[in-house]
């Protein structure tokens, strides 16, 4: 007879919208386990799994803090009501957790206060009297039918939700506790074979939220902020006009670097794939982006997740994984590699032609042309580490600009992650400056605007960003002096002719505009006109990430504001439970530049 063993939650913490997969092991009866499903389709010796979920609903509803999930709330804000901000976003659990965050929670006044003004609300912009005791609650009379609890003296209500091994909780099951339950059933008779193993969950809580994102315009001159942007209610449409498209970039944090033991500082909940994937999707789908460029997506996580998942939302998916040379950690689980992943909405574009970079060829090719035999071995262990590069040419489906109305609009988006160690520079250098060779003879085989995005692990005035940026690197640049196998010699190769700049210089470069431009300039380093950061760890907070186009063929319209470390919040480093990877996202909007008439 085939029993039930053990049964667990991945995490101990549910999260709505967060699919919930409990791990069943089960024993055969010649004594071997196996955790594989046996749902009556496909019985195991005759037995067959039913599954149950529960909600444990107490005559007391209890809410939860919008700061720390995992604390009921105490205290909720009157201002939120007033703007009819979602009611989640208006309890906290105690008075400091409220000043704490007011700097924060105020945004959310003064954004939705705009949207609302026609109707006379009013907000005075001051944390004063604007927020209470939380009154008594009364329980939702709404919903699934009740089911008999067996402690008929305990004050729950037992509301069956669910009856498959999968549930994903909903906005109705917040701040109660969910039961799992599962038995083994003769297939043939239906009868139970053995007790009902069962599980409960802690309370469960709503998604955190960041505060949405808008895009910043940069022309001279600069217009109204857009209300586009990271919209993760999904009310506003894309940002982009006819003419223009939208470039997203993001290091999304592969599961397998997303260990407990590098970022302990992040509550194991929302450090688990199962949450994590889901908040990345709803942040990714709101930037309503016309191409997606993402680095650390696992194999497995792009074929069963992203691919499938953008699908839905009409993106087209095209997928790089790294080379496994120098991947020996996971000789068993091939899944765990990562690549870059491009996507592209199939209303917008049309794809071309697909160049895939791997930088250990080029490696092998270099060093058989300049390095001597007896120090093949050691250059190859210094310069193959298994890094890629996915280049897309696509084909726009709406016009470039007015003069070049009825013409071939091609784009090129190179999209990378040069996951090098900080000490290898020479080897940093190398493969920027190999991927922008690459690109160079794709502009002189056609004239085509480029985009190249991704994580460079360069710091901006590193030499790998230098090239980028300039198109050249100053012979005593101190990064120069590191290389031992002589592949930076000559210097003076050092350059490439595709016209370069990073987008999000716009900010520092672009004179005059809004409040808003001026808030981002402080953002920036007024020295090398960068983001101060892009990525923001306990170890580390500075700019890995660029979106890099060629100023002679596009222009930046308007650029996805920049995220300051107050927003953060205090004693908080990426990831968190609003923000799923240690990096942020980039976005930037561009129009094609007519071309010259020869």
């Amino acid at each position: 007879m085939v029993s039930i063993v053990r049964v667990h939650l991945p995490s101990e913490i549910p999260i709505v919208g967060c699919e919930i997969t409990p791990y069943v092991l089960l024993r055969r009866p010649d004594g071997s386990a196996t955790t594989d499903d046996a749902p009556e389709s496909a019985p195991i010796d005759g037995c067959f799994l039913r599954y149950k979920w529960i909600r444990i609903q107490s005559d007391k509803k209890v809410p939860v803090c919008s700061i720390h999930p995992t604390e009921a709330a105490t205290l909720q804000c009157l201002g939120c009501l007033k703007v009819k901000i979602p009611v989640t976003k208006s309890y906290h659990c105690s008075p400091k957790c409220f000043s704490d965050t007011w700097q924060h929670h105020r945004v959310l006044h003064e954004r939705a206060a705009n949207t609302t003004s026609e109707n006379g609300a009013e907000e005075d912009g001051s944390s004063d009297h604007l927020f209470g005791r939380l009154p008594t609650q009364s329980p939702s009379t709404n919903g699934p039918v009740p089911i008999v609890n067996p402690d008929k003296n305990s004050g729950e209500t037992w509301y069956e939700v669910g009856r498959s091994k999968t549930y994903t909780p909903m906005s109705d099951d917040i701040g109660h506790v969910l039961r799992f339950e599962c038995v083994v059933l003769d297939v043939d008779t239906r009868i139970p074979m053995g007790t009902v193993s069962s599980i409960l969950t802690s309370r469960v809580i709503p998604a955190p939220t960041p505060t949405p994102r808008r895009m910043i315009p940069v022309l001279p001159g600069g217009a109204e902020v857009m209300q586009g942007g990271f919209d993760i209610d999904g009310r506003n449409a894309s940002v982009t006009s006819m003419g223009t498209f939208t470039v997203l970039s993001y290091n999304i944090l592969a599961e397998t670097y997303a260990t407990g033991e590098g970022y302990n500082y992040c509550p194991s909940w929302a450090l688990s794939w199962t949450y994590r994937r889901q908040n990345l999707l709803r942040e990714i789908v709101g930037y309503h982006a016309d191409i997606i460029c993402l680095q650390e997506v696992q194999n497995n996580h792009y074929e069963e997740f992203f691919a499938p998942e953008l699908d839905k939302h009409g993106y087209q998916a095209l997928y790089k994984k790294r080379t496994s040379e120098y991947l020996q950690m996971y000789p068993s689980n091939p899944n765990n590699i990562d690549g870059c992943a491009t996507f592209f909405r199939k209303d917008r574009f049309t794809h071309v032609k697909k160049y895939e970079v791997e930088f250990n060829k080029a490696a092998q090719s270099l060093t058989d042309a300049v390095i001597t035999a007896g120090q093949k071995k050691v250059a190859l262990n210094r310069l193959i580490k298994d890094n890629v590069a996915l280049i897309a040419v696509l084909e726009a489906k709406f016009g470039g600009s007015p003069d070049n109305s009825g013409k071939r609009q091609l784009l090129c988006v190179a999209n990378t992650h040069v996951n090098v160690h900080q000490d290898l520079k020479d080897v940093k250098l190398w493969q920027v400056h190999t991927l922008l060779k690459g690109l160079e003879k794709i502009a002189v085989s056609a004239d085509i605007p480029m985009l190249v995005c991704g994580d460079f692990n360069s710091v901006p005035g590193s030499a790998p960003h230098t090239l980028l940026a300039l198109g050249k690197i100053d012979q005593m640049h101190p990064d120069l002096s590191i290389d031992p196998l002589g592949i930076l010699r000559p210097t003076n190769k050092l350059n490439h002719q595709l016209c370069l700049v990073s987008a999000y210089s716009s900010f520092a470069r672009i004179g005059g505009g809004s409040y808003e431009l001026e808030q981002q300039r402080r953002r920036t380093d007024p020295q090398t006109n960068e983001p101060l950061f892009t990525n923001c760890t306990r170890d580390f907070i500075g700019t890995h990430d660029y979106i890099f186009y060629t100023a002679d063929s596009l222009t930046v319209q308007s650029l996805l504001e920049l995220v300051d470390e107050e927003s953060l919040r205090k004693d908080t480093a990426l990831p968190s439970p609003e923000w799923s990877s240690d990096h942020i996202a980039l976005l930037a909007e561009f129009r094609c530049k007519p071309k010259l008439k020869h």
